[in-house]
């Protein structure tokens, strides 16, 4: 007779061993950064069936492109993203003006000359949409190019498959994706918490508690705009797709604290795609587009941050900056979130770009830097959770939203199509 674990659930897991991590990284100090490599590892092994994982999803997607619905998928898709992106980016702003993060820093950068940092004109993003070799895509990390080489070779299998009668390539890419799934969900998520207490205790011994003290105005902006943020879009998007609102925060709970503790879009996407189609009662087909696509393009929590780092740097410095200036940081934060599924401690170079663009030194955001770890689980939740809010939206669109199993009535598994 097969027993049962005694282990508790894997949500409760993660939590304990977060809670763990950083009781030990602030009681131990810089010791427990030794830690580091193994959570690290637990990183790269998830992160070494993502891109193919993701190649697989999307294409997938389009193999069946010849019936129109991927087009109008696309679009409700891209819609959401733009909408709760340009609502986000005011939401920051307006905190940012309101509660001043920077204000009571000062930083004397008297002397200091920005470096020289364009913003990407629209030609060159749109040339760096396009990839002239899909393997140097997957081989260099650009998510978007991957996306745009799985759309083409999608639709290309699905016409191939339709002319030909062959379904080999169709089953090929089915096998690939359910293969990688199985090496996210059933054997890398095994040793989460494991993972997971590594990285919070590298953290925490490393930087330890007064640094959280020191930029912490800045923190609470962050906070404050998540907490606005979901009670925009879960409200809005439980009743446009009639259900109720108040289901969502146990839904929510294990991707949350996935997102929370690792601070990585990319190690929460096969969470969250699972969570989308066995929890949120969205369709299997709808989870393999938008996911992928909202993990990559949908960046709320971040151009809220992003907003906000501006407003800080901007503030710490004693710099004015004009009404054009805060339209142009808007949309420049927005451009900076295409394309950007992330592994934690990855904005850095994003965060240095952003405020040099705006002619604000470097030097103003060495705060912010030093406690990215913790800007980054409020960015990646709000990030996370708002891909499910549009994955739900454009499958109540497209008649791909089924209530009964976001109220629990019907019970389904993310299954290989």
């Amino acid at each position: 007779m097969k027993m049962k674990s005694k282990l508790p659930p894997l949500t409760v897991q993660i939590l304990i061993a977060a809670v763990l991590g950083m009781a030990l990284g602030i009681a131990v100090g810089p010791p427990m950064t030794k830690v580091k490599f193994i959570g690290d590892i637990f990183i790269n092994l998830v992160m070494m069936a993502i891109y193919p994982m993701v190649m697989s999803a999307i294409a997938m997607s389009f193999v069946g492109s010849g019936n129109g619905s991927t087009g109008r998928m696309g679009l409700h898709t891209v819609k959401w993203i733009a909408i709760f992106t340009f609502i986000s980016a005011m939401v920051g702003l307006g905190i940012g003006l309101t509660l001043k993060p920077g204000a009571d820093v000062f930083i004397d950068a008297s002397g200091l000359a920005a470096a020289e940092a364009a913003a990407p004109s629209l030609a060159d993003s749109l040339l760096g949409f396009i990839p002239n070799n899909a393997f140097s895509s997957m081989a260099g990390g650009n998510m978007v190019q991957c996306i745009v080489f799985s759309i083409f070779f999608g639709i290309a299998i699905g016409a191939y498959a339709r002319k030909s009668g062959d379904e080999t390539l169709v089953n090929w890419i089915k096998s690939v994706n359910g293969a990688c799934m199985h090496i996210i969900t059933e054997m890398v998520m095994k040793v989460a918490p494991i993972g997971i207490f590594c990285m919070i205790a590298n953290v925490a011994g490393s930087i330890g508690i007064q640094v959280i003290f020191t930029a912490g105005k800045y923190l609470l902006c962050l906070v404050i705009g998540d907490i606005i943020q979901f009670a925009i879009y879960m409200p809005f998007t439980a009743i446009r797709c009639g259900v109720s609102p108040l289901k969502m925060p146990k839904k929510f709970a294990k991707m949350s604290f996935m997102a929370l503790t690792t601070t990585s879009s990319s190690v929460c996407l096969p969470t969250k795609m699972e969570d989308e189609v066995t929890k949120f009662g969205i369709s299997r087909q709808v989870a393999d587009f938008t996911g992928p696509i909202t993990a990559s393009m949908n960046s709320c929590g971040a151009v809220n941050c992003y907003v906000i780092v501006i407003l800080f740097a901007a503030q710490a410095t004693r710099s004015t900056l004009h009404p054009q200036q805060l339209a142009l940081s808007i949309l420049i934060a927005a451009m900076m979130c295409m394309g950007t599924i992330t592994v934690p401690g990855g904005l850095v170079a994003t965060l240095t770009t952003l405020v040099t663009t705006m002619g604000l030194p470097v030097e103003s955001i060495a705060l912010v830097i030093g406690i990215d770890w913790f800007a980054g689980a409020c960015r990646t939740l709000m990030n996370v959770d708002v891909d499910v809010c549009v994955g739900m939206l454009v499958a109540k669109a497209l008649g791909e939203f089924d209530k009964d199993v976001y109220n629990e009535v019907k019970t389904v598994t993310y299954e290989v199509q």
